[in-house]
């Protein structure tokens, strides 16, 4: 996270907020930037701190990977905000073009946001996504040592073989995996992608009812 390149997404992004005067995009805008810089500051801190010079062994990487969850809660929430400033972005833009500007330059700056942000969220993805392995991993076999894991090891012996008529299936041994709740999935986050997208289809219904109505008038004339 620390070579993360943050410098095209805040190029890309001033030009977006500058083309427009919307009190919650630049309200937005602001708290991503202050989040960005928090993030860099985090996970300098956290590599200096738990990386640089612990022991590349289990006993080692243990507390690195600890204590480089906050950090990976702070690029999970990073993302989001940056997905939704993208879609305010987009949603400000065509209202913008509903009232008359022109839809060309904004397009562009749009499209140069966009893969801004593309580059700079799956930096970040990657990021969570080996921390997330590793907090997988280490959780089950923190000793680094193969052990019972319930619905995924079992270790068993030709005695426990000869009870269950020398079966290998896996399910008869291993067991089920209690469920775990999708830490990923945000409810709120979800319902505020789906307001955004309400209110886009929206827009684009009323601008296709004004051209219906329009060319129905020039035909009756």
């Amino acid at each position: 996270m620390q070579n993360c390149d943050f410098a095209g997404f805040g190029t890309a992004l001033t030009a977006v907020t500058a083309a427009h005067d919307d009190a919650d995009l630049h309200a937005l805008a602001k708290t991503v930037t202050t989040d960005i810089t928090a993030l860099t500051a985090s996970a300098k801190a956290a590599q200096a701190a738990h990386w640089e010079n612990a022991h590349r062994d289990n006993d080692g990487l243990n507390p690195s990977r600890a204590a480089f969850e906050p950090v990976a809660d702070q690029a999970k929430a990073l993302v989001k905000e940056i997905d939704h400033l993208f879609k305010l972005a987009t949603r400000v833009h065509d209202a913008d073009v509903a009232a008359g500007t022109k839809a060309a330059e904004g397009k562009k700056r749009l499209n140069a946001l966009d893969a801004a942000r593309h580059g700079v969220t799956e930096h970040l993805k990657d990021a969570r996504y080996f921390h997330t392995q590793a907090d997988w991993l280490q959780t089950r076999f923190p000793d680094a040592t193969l052990c019972d894991v319930e619905g995924l090891v079992k270790l068993v012996d030709h005695t426990n073989l000869e009870e269950n008529d020398w079966s290998l299936t896996p399910g008869r041994y291993v067991g089920v995996a209690p469920e775990e709740e999708d830490e990923d999935f945000d409810f709120e986050e979800a319902l505020r992608d789906i307001h955004i997208e309400i209110d886009g289809l929206n827009a684009e219904a009323a601008e296709l009812a004004e051209t219906i109505s329009k060319n129905f008038k020039e035909l009756i004339v």
